[in-house]
């Protein structure tokens, strides 16, 4: 009798346990779609329908405003590979650029890590100056970097006679291409730079003690520590960098307008001309989808590259 019963009271017990425990799973999972929810409906909602509407639209023939969508097939994709030179010259300078702009603003932003991490007085003052560029918006950067290639330089070229001042830097495909990677270097180089201190900040001091100890130099100590110990840092500024001169549009479109006679187009603006100038959105679409599948790849093989060197370091 005594065994029914707490046999029976146990079973209660674990009753009791178990709706408790239910209770705290949903209070979790209550909490945790109160939190990440909306997040994620906003990026299905930002991203991916659009994603996926840019897909169907690439293989229609659709001006943007009719309400006729006609079925076209790989037709727009095949007129991109054989009658649409202007998107791969615009291809061309955008890969010219990122490989320029991603050595120059990681070398700028690194060098800037590495002075910066030092005990000097004024790094906190000069880490915000650095960073600042970071936050202006691109088209008003290039606006007012536009002021000064145009006026501010010819002005110094006036009155010192230096032939670097002088040359027409947004009149020349050659001197307006160096122009947009050094507004985007100025720009970028100051994010870099926060990733790569706080990379340098994680190297054990010891280490580079020790190595000063044994002799070594700060040259050998930077190639054979610093360097390998930091890897994961270049790993995500490279990453960062590829996407972000690959996708640029804001500053190319207020420094040069893709000028002189399309020499500086990106692929952005190609497509957004496409698209929104031509009205040819079926064909605008199919050119930003084999965008994607490009820089898909590139960053994709960056970073295989770069994860292989970590495990090698």
């Amino acid at each position: 009798m005594e065994s029914t019963v707490a046999t029976k009271k146990a079973k209660a017990d674990s009753k009791v346990e178990s709706a408790s425990t239910r209770k705290v799973k949903l209070k979790k999972v209550l909490s945790y779609a109160a939190f990440v929810g909306p997040a994620i409906l906003f990026f299905i909602v930002i991203q991916i329908i659009p994603f996926l509407m840019g897909i169907y639209y690439s293989f229609t023939s659709w001006n943007g405003i009719s309400s006729s969508i006609e079925w076209v097939g790989f037709e727009n994709y095949k007129r991109i590979f054989t009658n649409d030179q202007r998107f791969f010259d615009s291809f061309l300078f955008t890969t010219k650029f990122m490989f320029a702009a991603v050595l120059i603003s990681n070398i700028i932003g690194f060098s800037f890590a590495l002075i910066l991490n030092t005990a000097l007085k004024t790094r906190n003052l000069l880490r915000t100056a650095f960073f600042i560029p970071n936050v202006i918006g691109g088209l008003l950067l290039g606006f007012i970097w536009q002021f000064i290639f145009v006026r501010g330089f010819a002005a110094i070229g006036e009155l010192t006679n230096i032939s670097f001042f002088l040359k027409p830097w947004l009149g020349d495909a050659t001197t307006a291409f160096w122009g947009i990677v050094i507004v985007f270097a100025w720009q970028i180089s100051g994010y870099m730079m926060v990733i790569y201190i706080a990379a340098l900040q994680g190297v054990d001091t010891s280490l580079l003690e020790a190595a000063k100890i044994d002799g070594a130099n700060a040259f050998t100590m930077l190639r054979k520590i610093i360097i390998p110990l930091i890897l994961p840092a270049f790993t995500i500024c490279f990453f960062l960098t590829i996407s972000m001169a690959f996708k640029i549009f804001d500053l190319n479109l207020s420094l040069t307008g893709g000028g002189p006679f399309n020499s500086t187009q990106s692929v952005a603006i190609n497509i957004y001309q496409e698209a929104f100038t031509n009205n040819n959105y079926g064909i605008g679409s199919a050119k930003s989808i084999l965008f994607f599948l490009i820089v898909a790849i590139f960053t994709t093989v960056q970073v295989m590259i770069t994860k292989k060197k970590e495990v090698e370091a």
